[in-house]
C-alpha cells in the first residue's frame, strides 16, 4: 500500500515511546505524512501488542493476528525496527538514525536514554537540529520526577480527579475514573504535538533543536480551568459534582429517564434554558437555571422527576426539535453509528479493526488511507539500508541480536 502524504511529509520520526500516549502522539504524526519509525527492543517490544483483547497468534502482523486490539488502533501509518539499545552495536546504529531525524520521541524515566547513550545531548551533539521529546508522569525535574505512575495518578496529583463524581444535594460520591485517559490522551499525546511542532518550526528557523520536556500532570493541572476559577474566588474548589460545570446548577447536568438512559442537558445559556423549558412545557422553571442553595436543588428535583416521567425515545425528538443543548448520552456503539459522526468520516475499517480517523480535516491534505500497525521489527532491513547499512552489515546485526 502506498504511505499515505500530508503536510509533515518529509519530517523524519524516531519513537521510543510505548503503551498509549507516545504512540498517539506519533500517530497523529503519521496520519499528517510524517515518516515514523517505531523503535522496540528485541525483547517484548510495546506492551501494547499483548495488553487488552485481541488476538494472540504468533508472529502477529498486526493486521488481524498477533496485535491487540489496541496496539493496531494507535500505531497505524508507521515502521517498526526492533533494536537492543543495551549493545554498543544498538547504539551506534540508533545514533546513525538520529543523525538525520527531525523529531525523537521518549517515554523512560528521567536519566534512562542518558545512560544507555542516546539522550539529548549525545544526539545534539551530531544533530543540533534535533527536537528530543521527553514524555513522563511528573517532568524531568522536582522530587517526584522519578516516580512511577499512570494516568489516575496525575489526574489525582493535579487536582482534576478530586473534581469528577457526583453530588447528591447533600454530600459528594467518590471520585469517579473516566474511560477517557485525561493525562495520557490530553497530557501526553496532544501536549507534547503542540511543543514539538513550534519547535520543529523554530529549528527550521534557526538550525537550533530544543529538548521538550512534557509532565502530563503539567499539562492536566494547566488546562483544570473552573476548580482554579472557583478556588480563586472561594479559596478552595467546589465540592465534587457541585461546580458550575459539574451538575451544580439545574441547567447543566445529568438527568435519568424512565427506561435508565441519560440526557446530558447542556442549556447553559439563558436562551438555551428557556428554550428547553418551553419545550418540556415548563416555563415556570426558566428563571432558575443558573440556581443554586435550596431553590437549585428543587429545580433540579422537579426537573429529574419530569425527565425520569417518559423514555428516552420520548425526549429525543422534542429536544432535537427545540435546539437547545440536551441531547442523549449515547453508549460508544451508539455514537459509532451516530449520523453526525458518519458524515463526518471519523470511523474506518483498516485490517479488520474499526479504527478512528483523524480528528482533523484539512483541506489540502485530505486523508484517504493509512497502512496498517506494523510487525514488531517489519521494517528492520529496510530502515537500515536507509541508513546507510549494507546487507552484510544488517545480517550481522541479527546475528548478534542486535535487531
Amino acid at each position: 500500500m502506498t504511505e499515505p502524504r500530508g503536510p509533515l511529509a518529509g519530517l523524519r520520526v524516531l519513537d521510543l515511546t510505548r503503551l498509549l500516549p507516545g504512540p498517539v502522539a506519533t500517530m497523529h504524526l503519521a496520519d499528517l505524512g510524517a515518516e515514523v519509525i517505531k523503535i522496540e527492543d528485541t525483547g517484548a517490544g510495546d506492551y501494547a501488542r499483548a495488553m487488552g483483547p485481541g488476538e494472540r497468534a504468533s508472529g502477529g502482523n498486526g493486521g488481524g493476528t498477533g496485535d491487540s486490539v489496541f496496539f493496531r488502533l494507535v500505531n497505524r501509518n508507521k515502521k517498526s525496527l526492533r533494536l537492543d539499545l543495551k549493545q554498543a552495536a544498538g547504539v551506534e546504529a540508533f545514533l546513525r538514525l538520529a543523525k538525520n531525524a527531525d523529531v525523537i520521541f521518549e517515554s523512560f524515566r528521567p536519566g534512562v536514554v542518558d545512560k544507555l547513550g542516546i539522550g539529548y545531548a549525545a544526539v545534539k551533539a551530531i544533530n543540533p537540529r534535533v527536537v528530543y521529546c521527553a514524555i513522563t508522569g511528573y517532568g524531568q525535574t522536582g522530587p517526584w520526577a522519578e516516580h512511577a505512575g499512570h494516568d489516575i495518578n496525575y489526574l489525582a496529583t493535579s487536582g482534576l480527579l478530586d473534581q469528577i463524581g457526583s453530588h447528591d444535594g447533600e454530600k459528594s460520591g467518590p471520585p469517579a475514573i473516566p474511560n477517557l485517559q485525561v493525562g495520557d490522551l490530553l497530557g501526553g499525546a496532544l501536549t507534547p504535538l503542540l511543543g514539538v511542532l513550534a519547535a520543529v518550526i523554530g529549528a527550521k528557523a534557526t538550525g537550533q533543536g530544543s529538548h521538550v520536556d512534557v509532565a502530563m500532570t503539567d499539562a492536566v493541572l494547566a488546562h483544570n480551568i473552573f476548580p482554579l476559577v472557583t478556588t480563586q474566588v472561594f479559596g478552595k474548589p467546589a465540592p465534587r459534582g457541585a461546580d458550575l460545570l459539574t451538575g451544580g446548577v439545574p441547567c447543566y447536568g445529568v438527568y435519568r429517564t424512565a427506561d435508565d438512559r441519560y440526557l446530558a442537558v447542556g442549556a447553559l445559556e439563558p436562551k438555551f434554558w428557556q428554550a428547553m423549558c418551553a419545550a418540556i412545557d415548563r416555563s415556570d422553571l426558566a428563571p432558575f437555571g443558573l440556581a443554586t442553595g435550596r431553590k437549585g436543588r428543587e429545580v433540579k428535583a422537579e426537573l429529574a422527576a419530569l425527565l425520569a416521567s417518559q423514555p428516552l425515545a420520548h425526549w429525543e425528538p422534542i429536544f432535537a426539535a427545540a435546539d437547545c443543548c440536551v441531547t442523549p448520552i449515547l453508549r460508544l456503539d451508539e455514537a459509532l453509528q451516530h449520523p453526525q459522526i458518519t458524515a463526518r468520516d471519523m470511523v474506518v475499517e483498516l485490517g479488520g479493526v474499526t479504527q478512528y480517523a483523524p480528528p482533523f480535516k484539512l483541506s489540502a491534505w485530505p486523508w484517504t488511507s493509512a497502512m496498517l500497525a506494523p510487525a514488531a521489527g517489519a521494517d528492520s532491513d529496510a530502515v537500515l539500508a536507509a541508513a546507510g547499512y549494507s546487507a552484510t552489515e544488517i545480517g550481522a546485526l541479527r546475528e548478534a541480536k542486535v535487531i
